[in-house]
């Protein structure tokens, strides 16, 4: 049995995919949670082998999660589930050595075929989104200077982005400041146009 952890914020989306998972003899869904910041804790409780995540979700986003269960709980693969399906959000799964990389809009067998694939040690990545990230350049930016510009892009305040990602105010304006510099920028909304211009975010 395929012990599985489901974070998606959306509760009619979360409560369809744990009903379509429970028509597969061979996965469990352990444990759901609503918010980013309360994936670890779920995690350590039940000990999943996978975790379905939502890239976009409140407190943490999908990948910080990610990162946090790889250093807590690296026997769990991570398939992210996302509606933002671009080559700069693969590469930024990747980055954080997520398994499983998968449109929400995908058919239901293929999120359980992906489940499988993720805890028997595989890797799974939406094919077109593979392609077009191998020809979309390199970013200078770090992922933290993605995180943060990717944050200000949504219209989060510097306040608002510090919260979410767990910074102080100050961090995130270097961040920010730093990012206009590496793209010669003259502004954060002249350096998100850029970066959105390159497929980076």
């Amino acid at each position: 049995m395929i012990r599985t952890l489901l974070a998606e914020d959306m509760e009619l989306v979360r409560g369809a995919i744990v009903a379509l998972l429970a028509y597969e003899e061979d996965i469990e869904v352990v444990a759901e949670v609503d918010r980013g910041d309360h994936i670890l804790e779920a995690a350590r409780a039940t000990n999943p082998d996978v975790a379905v995540i939502d890239l976009v979700m409140p407190g943490a986003d999908g990948l910080e999660a990610a990162r946090e269960l790889r250093e807590a709980l690296p026997g769990c693969g991570v398939l992210i589930l996302t509606a933002v399906g671009t080559p700069a959000m693969l590469k930024r799964a990747l980055d954080a050595r997520v398994r499983g990389f998968l449109a929400k809009d995908a058919p239901p067998a293929q999120l359980a075929d992906a489940i499988r694939k993720v805890a028997a040690g595989g890797s799974v990545v939406d094919s077109s989104l593979a392609i077009a990230a191998m020809t979309t350049p390199d970013t200078p930016l770090t992922s933290r200077e993605l995180d943060v510009l990717t944050a200000a892009a949504d219209g989060s305040s510097v306040s608002e982005i510090a919260g979410s990602l767990f910074l102080a105010e100050g961090t995130v304006r270097n961040y920010l400041s730093r990012t206009r510099s590496k793209l010669s920028a003259r502004s954060s909304i002249d350096a998100i146009r850029i970066a959105r211009e390159s497929g980076w975010i």
